[in-house]
């Protein structure tokens, strides 16, 4: 996903203090028991970054990517002029050096004043599979687009790092960065092309029907009404990061609290 320049939520802060709070010792020093309320995030980037369990869902997807990718060329044949558009980052890219260092900082990464700064210097990973399957949609003459909410002021170095990571079809017309909604910009490629794939890590990235602006219960509706898509031209991937849920309500279970 590309951020959604959404503000940390109140709500987690709450959470990382009430957790962190039980579990620091009575004996410890204060400034070893007080931490920032951005370590809420540690969770979801260790599983995002470090997980097996990620790193194979990643897998899985783009072996899945590649299975509808060979059906969808069989089924239009080989002279079609095919596309497929992914979005970036946490699809294609990992960032989550980037966004472990500013919550090591008590910084909280989703206000994204360090991103532009990463655009530049950063030095992103491939996620699993990326490669291979772009190498394949590549070899098969399928056209490829990079649709990403990254700065497109940055877009010289956002290309330097694609190309350094071996991608390919990466060029400036094939990048389409920040700037006219990324609707407008899955249409621009739709009109020239035979659309078969969208690939990325929040909704948004397949349809304007799940910006940050319109509540999770209205977004829920929405996937309900294209769930056959899910697997099929839709292939998603995992982001415990950051998305439009983040600063959604957690439900509990109302049962006393019994430790034994």
């Amino acid at each position: 996903m590309t951020p959604n320049k959404k503000r940390f939520p109140a709500l987690l802060a709450g959470l990382a203090a009430a957790s962190f709070a039980a579990t620091a010792s009575a004996e410890a020093p204060a400034e070893e028991a007080t931490l920032c309320d951005q370590q809420a995030y540690a969770m979801g980037l260790r599983y995002q970054q470090q997980s097996a369990e990620v790193a194979a869902l990643q897998r899985q997807g783009y072996a899945l990517a590649t299975l509808r990718l060979e059906q969808a060329i069989e089924r239009h044949g080989e002279d079609a002029d095919l596309a497929i558009i992914t979005d970036l980052d946490e699809t294609v890219i990992d960032n989550g050096a980037l966004l472990v260092r500013d919550m090591q900082r008590c910084h909280d990464y989703t206000s994204w004043d360090t991103w532009k700064h990463w655009e530049r210097e950063g030095e992103p990973r491939l996620i699993p599979g990326a490669g291979d399957f772009l190498e394949y949609a590549d070899a098969q003459g399928v056209a490829i687009y990079y649709v990403s909410d990254r700065y497109d002021e940055n877009k010289a170095a956002t290309l330097a790092t694609l190309e350094g990571l071996g991608l390919p079809q990466v060029g400036d017309d094939s990048v389409l960065l920040l700037g006219p909604p990324k609707q407008e910009r899955r249409d621009l490629v739709e009109e020239q092309h035979t659309l078969v794939m969208l690939l990325g890590d929040t909704l948004h990235d397949f349809s304007e029907a799940f910006v940050s602006s319109v509540p999770l219960a209205e977004q829920h509706a929405e996937l309900e009404a294209n769930a056959e898509r899910i697997g099929v031209d839709w292939i998603v991937f995992p982001n415990a990061t950051y998305g439009t849920w983040d600063d959604a309500e957690l439900e509990a279970w109302d049962a006393p609290f019994v430790t034994e």
